[in-house]
């Protein structure tokens, strides 16, 4: 056990290591990236550069890109996020939208049963402690698969999905290193299920065999999947965080717009993406005097947009949204609609209102733990079943130790991630996977990217 002595001592160690993996991600970028909003730019340039029809180029010419195709394999080329702007993004994004397309009821009745699944795990007659993350992640692994297949999903392919998601969003967090073994499996069993011609959708035509594949699980079994879990997490913390907000949201669960209140709150200060990039395929203009060259790196901060136009922006705050349409503040949960936004934009809202509402129907949350957007360790969180009444030396034991045990797991968590980061940001620059598919296309040959020895 740590001392609070040495707990106290190394209380600038996180914040240290923090910041070193922000310059050392920066550099991955090199000399030619602009991050917006800034102390010369503000959130009105932001929001005119994002959604300038030249601020669209997704991966090829970004030194960032090798790191995130590095993370996102197998398959980076094919992943919706991340296939430059042309005809096939058009047929893929077209695609998704078909997918996730559904009535509000269906939509909704798919996530309460995902998420009643998970939450029947759990014992009714003591509190749990949980990693929030962890517990939602099966449940939309689960309403995934759903989607896609149009059937229920058997116990084998929830765990591969889950297996894959978590060892995804871990990797992007440098919480650990990625496994491409443990992703292949689930590449295999899509690959047998599309051959077999299981999948009901009708797949883009541009796309190969593989490829088909590949953008069936990234877009939907790592992606959404690790999304919809972020995002849940996000949510059911800051209710355990802000006992009067949960206690009006319990009191009147069916009251959507006040839960969509909590969701834009949240999302608002917690942010699912902490920077967007783009690289420009034009000029474009800054102000009178300057103009962005073509080739630049353009790093679009949520945070620090979110942060701007509110009082006391650093306050969770569910009643500033009252009376308040997101689109006249500065809110883009989900990007802006001139530049790929979320295709799951109408979809998110109403499964996460679902799967808020299974959750305080049942438990009451409680968490002493840290609340920052990245969420690294995955949101841990006692929860109290409805109707139990636990002792308070007993509940205050457990908080004591969800806050012991967090503060304790922020200092060495900090030091783990730096060390993974850093090995990975190299390990990715060695393997190059975006610069060489590039490199490969100009020189008119087919690129191989998707396997181990491709992306590894």
């Amino acid at each position: 056990m740590v001392s609070a002595r040495a707990r106290t001592d190394a209380w600038w160690l996180p914040r240290a290591v923090v910041a070193l993996r922000v310059r050392i991600f920066e550099k991955v970028n090199g000399d030619r990236a602009l991050t917006l909003p800034n102390a010369t730019y503000g959130p009105e340039v932001f929001e005119r550069v994002y959604a300038h029809p030249a601020a669209n180029g997704r991966s090829e010419g970004a030194g960032l890109s090798d790191l995130f195709w590095y993370w996102l394999a197998p398959g980076p080329e094919v992943h919706q996020e991340h296939l430059e702007a042309g005809e096939r993004y058009q047929e893929v994004a077209a695609t998704t939208r078909r997918i996730v397309a559904g009535t509000s009821a269906d939509l909704t009745a798919a996530a309460s049963r995902a998420v009643a699944a998970a939450l029947c795990a759990l014992p009714d007659n003591r509190i749990s402690l949980v990693r929030l993350r962890d517990l939602v992640m099966p449940a939309w692994a689960a309403f995934c698969y759903e989607l896609v297949f149009q059937e229920p999903c058997p116990p084998r392919a929830g765990k591969l999905i889950t297996a894959h998601a978590d060892d995804v969003i871990t990797a992007l967090k440098c919480t650990g290193l990625r496994h491409p073994r443990r992703r292949a499996r689930l590449t295999a069993y899509l690959a047998d299920r599309v051959a077999s011609g299981d999948v009901p959708h009708p797949l883009p035509a541009s796309l190969s065999a593989r490829e088909r594949v590949h953008y069936l699980q990234g877009t939907f079994f790592n992606t959404a999947v690790v999304q919809l879990s972020e995002a849940t997490a996000h949510v059911l913390l800051a209710l355990a965080r802000h006992p009067d907000v949960q206690q009006r949201v319990a009191e009147a669960p069916e009251d959507d717009r006040y839960l969509t209140q909590v969701l834009d709150e949240t999302m608002r200060l917690h942010p699912l993406f902490g920077i967007a990039h783009r690289i420009t395929t034009d000029a474009i203009p800054l102000d009178e005097a300057t103009v962005l060259p073509p080739g630049s790196v353009v790093c679009f901060s949520y945070p620090d947009y979110h942060a701007t136009g509110y009082e006391r922006p650093d306050v969770f705050d569910p009643d500033r949204w009252a009376g308040v349409a997101a689109k006249d503040v500065h809110h883009i949960p989900y990007g802006v609609a001139a530049n790929r936004p979320c295709p799951a934009w109408r979809l998110s809202p109403i499964v996460l209102r679902a799967a808020v509402r299974e959750v305080v129907t049942r438990f009451r949350l409680d968490s002493t733990a840290s609340h920052t957007r990245s969420l690294p360790h995955r949101a841990p969180c006692l929860l109290i079943p409805r109707g139990l009444t636990p002792g308070p030396r007993r509940l205050g034991a457990l908080r004591s130790f969800v806050r012991l045990r967090d503060g304790v797991e922020d200092v060495t968590r900090g030091v783990r991630q730096l060390v993974l980061g850093t090995a990975m940001v190299l390990h990715a620059r060695v393997r190059r996977p975006a610069t060489r598919y590039f490199d490969e296309q100009r020189a008119g040959r087919c690129p191989v990217l998707g396997t181990e020895r491709g992306d590894g």
